[in-house]
């Protein structure tokens, strides 16, 4: 799925929103990551900040993982 997503986007010019917990392919599909936490916006920006924005790291393994 990521392959076929990767490609539709490249070759058309196509905008995705996706909504995934699968990290692997946020990281491999995504150019921008708006994070929500209970319908609010905790962090937005690029994949590799944004799995290191201590907002998100508490949020989504809690507070000892900070």
């Amino acid at each position: 799925m990521v392959a076929t997503l990767r490609t539709l986007n490249r070759d058309s010019g196509l905008t995705i929103v996706l909504i995934e917990h699968v990290m692997r392919a946020v990281m491999a599909l995504a150019s921008s990551v708006l994070v929500l936490d209970h319908g609010t916006a905790i962090a937005q920006g690029k994949p590799e900040a944004i799995v290191r924005d201590p907002a998100v790291v508490q949020s989504y393994l809690g507070a000892d993982a900070v």
